[in-house]
């Protein structure tokens, strides 16, 4: 009889013991196959990070002989790719893996993303150029930021070296960061190509109602009672450029009265705008000047910034 318990008791101990060895190799497998799905994910992502900076290292050392508006096409092309980012950590961070790898990567991540929308905002505000991109969170030191981030990184990486699957997760890039750390965007600054030049001009003026044939410079109109004026101004600037536009109307005889109206905008850059002020009184058989002037900025090259009209009202009943 003990002979037979014995006996019971060493198989369920045996098969207990194959259960449990069974039990570990499938967890074991598991654990294997969740590091190595998260470590080829991850990977990815690590290579995107990496050719990213690789591709603004060489933006800010050798983008002298880009124009302000390929430049600026090129950061925003840059800037587009970050949020990518965050939404691919954001993924990888379930199932937990050992020693909280994945959740690091989604913090380090969400950092240097900030970092890098940071930096990508100070190379354009040193260059004048119009950006609209703000980060969460602007860090007062994205360089440093970067840099530490990526030594910490590189340091966590090896979290899963250990564990089943035995993965090798890359070490992530800092060198547009030690460059900006070195230089900040100084190459850039003194590049002639990317100087902001700012300039503005009166593109075209419409008067309602058409004016009649008349010599250059006159405005011979019917004799209406009053006169609507369109004026299309525009920036030939790479740069937001604030304006005003002043409008006069001065009497030359007595028929009629002064007008003036101030208008202001802000151009985007190589963009034109058409102010519409107010409509003014006019009389029959009045003559009066009419100024336009545009201000806020040089005028460019070979155009105007103002024009002088002399403004002819008809007789009543000769249109």
């Amino acid at each position: 009889m003990l002979i037979t318990v014995g006996l019971i008791v060493t198989l369920i101990v045996l098969v207990f013991a194959r259960d449990v060895s069974r039990s570990a190799h499938g967890a074991a497998g598991a654990r294997s196959s969740e590091d190595l799905s998260f470590g080829a994910l991850a990977n990815t992502l690590l290579t995107k990070e990496n050719n990213f900076d690789g591709r603004l290292d060489q933006l800010l050392s050798q983008g002298t002989t880009l124009s302000r508006y390929a430049l600026a096409a090129r950061l925003n092309e840059l800037e587009g790719e970050l949020p990518g980012w965050v939404n691919a950590a954001d993924q990888l961070r379930r199932p937990a893996l050992a020693h909280d790898v994945n959740e690091t990567l989604d913090k380090i991540t969400q950092i240097r993303v900030e970092a890098y929308q940071t930096l990508l905002g100070n190379v354009a505000k040193a260059l004048a150029l119009p950006w609209s991109n703000v980060p969460s969170e602007v860090l007062v030191n994205p360089a440093v930021t970067l840099a530490t981030t990526s030594q910490q990184w590189n340091v966590d990486r090896f979290a899963l070296v250990k564990e089943p699957g035995l993965v090798h997760l890359d070490q992530t890039s800092s060198k547009s960061a030690n460059y900006f750390a070195a230089n900040g965007a100084t190459v850039l600054q003194h590049a002639p190509a990317l100087k902001l030049v700012r300039a503005i001009s009166i593109g075209a003026v419409r008067v309602a109602p058409a004016p009649l044939p008349a010599g250059t410079g006159v405005l011979l109109l019917p004799p209406v009672t009053s006169v609507q004026l369109g004026v299309s101004v525009v920036n030939a600037g790479y740069d937001l450029q604030p304006v005003t536009l002043t409008i006069r109307v001065t009497p030359l005889n007595r028929r009629g009265g002064s007008f003036e109206q101030t208008l202001r905008t802000t151009l985007g850059p190589l963009q034109a705008y058409a102010f519409v002020p107010m409509s003014f009184r006019t009389a029959a058989s009045e003559r009066a000047r009419v100024v336009l002037t545009l201000s806020g900025a040089p005028t460019a090259s070979g155009k105007v910034t103002s024009e002088t009209y002399r403004m002819e009202m008809s007789p009543s009943g000769n249109t």
